[in-house]
């Protein structure tokens, strides 16, 4: 099996169990973000959390093998279309320099890394309308000069 396969696989097998990503991620104590990104091909597994997620979606054989191989990071580049990912997309295009001022102020000259790297999202209740709040950790990787 590919990994395209196995995404599929994946989201059958979550649905048919009326699983949530949370769900799932608490059974194999991981976080829910990096679980839920790793069982859209995104991320590689590690061999012993992608073996109990087969055995857990009764996944097809194969599937271990496609879980655990490195991954090729890559999305399209047209301007997303879903409503929801459009509006990530939309912060970044309006507040990313924003950002990237506020940080290289903060911190220097530098980037900071999606590989050493964690995320989670909450729900913040508000009466005048419930909020989402995405929290994004990563390290700090000053540039070199040489």
């Amino acid at each position: 099996m590919n990994k395209e396969q196995v995404v599929e696989a994946i989201i059958l097998a979550k649905h048919a169990r009326q699983l949530s990503w949370q769900n799932i991620a608490d059974e194999l104590e991981m976080g829910c973000v990096w679980v839920t990104s790793a069982c859209l091909g995104m991320n590689s597994m590690p061999e012993n959390v992608a073996d109990r997620l087969c055995q857990l979606l009764e996944l097809p054989a194969g599937s271990q093998a496609a879980l655990t191989a490195y991954p090729t990071k890559q999305w399209q580049r047209d301007v997303p279309q879903d409503p929801l990912v459009y509006r990530l997309y939309e912060v970044v295009g309006v507040y990313g320099d924003t950002l990237k001022e506020v940080i290289q102020e903060q911190f220097g000259d530098g980037i900071m890394s999606a590989i050493d790297f964690s995320m989670d999202v909450a729900k913040q209740t508000d009466p005048k309308g419930d909020r989402v709040v995405i929290t994004m950790n990563g390290k700090f990787l000053p540039y070199k000069a040489w």
